[in-house]
């Protein structure tokens, strides 16, 4: 019963505050100052102008000029340590997932998905440390498919 008591008397307390605090923001914004009469414009479509004064923006960002290859190791690279972990080269494998499903029940068997991603992993970590380098994460490039003509003429 004392429990009881003392959540109703809690509850009517906080909602007390509440309401206070509330007609505090009220009364805070009827004596705002009224909004700056905008300039009479004769082209309603005619956007205002802005005197930024002395102030500077900050500067627009920089392109970085990363090659081909390192724009595909950050691809993987999720937390930019530059050393790809087993976790991180997996975690892009969605369509690989869907070619190696090849009952379409969207469950893999261990045998259907590890068979690739891992020998890949495996042939390209060299040194055998369970992380690909730059250099090793090289080795995993995809070959470029061969060009054909584009008539027989």
């Amino acid at each position: 019963m004392r429990q009881a008591v003392l959540g109703v008397l809690g509850g009517l307390v906080l909602a007390g505050v509440g309401v206070f605090w509330w007609q505090g923001r009220a009364a805070i914004e009827r004596g705002a100052p009224p909004p700056a009469a905008a300039a009479a414009s004769t082209d309603p479509m005619q956007l205002p102008l802005a005197d930024p004064g002395s102030l500077q923006g900050p500067a627009p960002p920089e392109l970085s000029e990363l090659g081909k290859e390192e724009q595909r190791f950050f691809r993987y690279d999720r937390n930019r340590d530059r050393v790809i972990t087993r976790d991180e080269m997996l975690s892009t494998r969605t369509d690989g997932f869907r070619k190696l499903d090849k009952d379409g029940n969207n469950l893999l068997t261990f045998e259907e998905w590890a068979v690739t991603t891992v020998d890949r992993f495996g042939s390209a970590d060299k040194d055998g440390d369970g992380r690909l380098t730059p250099r090793e994460f090289a080795a995993t490039a995809p070959k470029p498919a061969p060009k054909k003509p584009a008539c027989k003429c």
